[in-house]
């Protein structure tokens, strides 16, 4: 299988996330990304019969089997202020959203 992260990909990634890495760590990370993309391709070409439904978790939690939620950890984040306190240090807000400038990208090829 072709390598899909190529030396020059690499380059860009590490340049937009602004890491220092040398020669060999850039070549070590790069052949562990590629080996990581080639095994979630292997999982891709197992074949799944259509009537089996997509599942996050092998197990599903039905109200039967969920253990309901303990009274000491109800509503933690919103006795505590906590949230409050973060949301008041934020420069901007929106309906309890912190508001974030726009990330400059451009479109990799």
């Amino acid at each position: 299988m072709k390598e899909q992260i190529t030396a020059e990909l690499f380059e860009h990634l590490v340049g937009l996330a602004a890491l220092e890495l040398d020669a060999e760590e850039a070549e070590y990370l790069r052949r562990q990304l590629n080996n990581q993309l080639a095994a979630i391709h292997e999982l891709e070409a197992i074949p799944i019969d259509e009537s089996i439904p997509l599942t996050s978790h092998g197990v599903p939690y039905t109200p039967e089997i969920t253990p309901p939620i303990r009274e000491d950890s109800r509503d933690v984040g919103s006795k505590s202020g906590v949230a409050d306190a973060i949301l008041a240090g934020a420069p901007e807000t929106d309906e309890r959203y912190i508001v974030v400038p726009d990330i400059p990208h451009t479109e990799l090829e």
